[in-house]
């Protein structure tokens, strides 16, 4: 791009940094790790908010896609990359706040090993059964786990991730046991849910909307401390006896630890201002996710807390993934 191009898109995006990234950086491939498969929501963001760096920075966006150990892979890869601005890429739940107490082994320590660029999103998960359950709301299935424990089944998309803490969540503070049918993948577990062979599930709402809208399954609950707007009939876990109920499937972008400062703050300022875009914001929201922004410092303290809070949940429910 040339340099009167990059300048008036600038001066379009609000970026007055962008004289900084003219004369130093960026100047060659940015590469976007993504620590899952491709196809997923994980990819797809990153390939969203890929194509508005490469309009707003004038250099190509590359997505590279390194999955495997529940994000572990992934998410060191973009550790071990040099910290010079051009390897950067998505920080999600499970790697960055969960994996470090579940597994035994790790090679990265998310609250050292990465310099937090911008939370792009959180996606709320919702409680659901089938059409044809019996329960009709949060209640009606304490009152059956509780009269007969250990019989009802829940499915989760896979050791750690939000599908599984939110269930174990709801156990610990409901004192039921109900217990756990692992899945690989929240798409599997799905079509159990509405095959019959479990009887709920705590699933994200961006892959559960569809099926919610076509009546193929019931929601009870949204896992948010408000309803969402898309979904304003799902009430909370908190409006049904459970305060304080909060679970998201979050992520963000995230670089080595040693990236320059003007370079984070760069990358921040690009990523608000894709956030703010009207079509990426609409494709957002109608997915019933929650859309982050702020500074590096607000996502590196929503890292810190997030820690915190569910590996005392993984060490309380002794889960462990090895």
């Amino acid at each position: 791009m040339k340099r009167r191009d990059l300048l008036q898109a600038a001066a379009i995006l609000g970026l007055p940094s962008l004289s900084f990234a003219q004369d130093k950086y960026p100047s060659k491939p940015i590469t976007i790790i993504c620590p899952y498969p491709a196809g997923g929501n994980t990819d797809q963001r990153s390939r969203q908010f890929g194509r508005f760096l490469n309009t707003a920075l004038g250099v190509p966006v590359v997505v590279d896609n390194k999955p495997g150990a529940g994000g572990n892979i992934g998410t060191e890869a973009i550790v071990r990359a040099k910290p010079d601005g051009y390897t950067i890429g998505m920080g999600n739940f499970a790697p960055l706040s969960v994996n470090p107490t579940m597994f035994k082994k790790i090679n990265f320590d998310p609250l050292k090993d990465l310099a937090p660029i911008c939370l792009i999103e959180r996606g709320p998960l919702v409680l659901m059964v089938r059409p044809d359950s019996p329960f009709k709301s949060v209640k009606d299935i304490i009152a059956a786990a509780k009269a007969k424990p250990g019989y009802l089944t829940y499915a989760n998309g896979g050791t750690g991730g939000s599908h599984h803490l939110a269930a174990e969540m709801f156990k610990n503070m409901a004192g039921v046991f109900i217990t756990n049918i692992p899945y690989k993948g929240g798409a599997p577990a799905a079509m159990d849910l509405m095959g019959g062979q479990v009887d709920m599930m705590f699933e994200q709402m961006y892959a559960a909307s569809a099926n919610i809208r076509a009546g193929k399954l019931r929601p009870l609950a949204i896992t948010s401390l408000k309803r969402s707007p898309q979904f304003p009939d799902i009430p909370t876990m908190a409006e049904q006896g459970f305060p304080g109920f909060e679970i998201s499937n979050w992520q963000g972008f995230v670089a080595p630890a040693a990236t320059p400062k003007p370079i984070i703050q760069l990358l921040n300022e690009v990523t608000n201002k894709a956030l703010a875009d009207p079509t990426i914001k609409a494709q957002m929201l109608s997915q019933g996710n929650e859309l982050g922004g702020g500074t590096p410092e607000q996502f590196a303290a929503h890292i810190k807390a997030e820690s915190a809070r569910w590996s005392k949940l993984v060490k309380t429910a002794g889960i462990t993934n090895d």
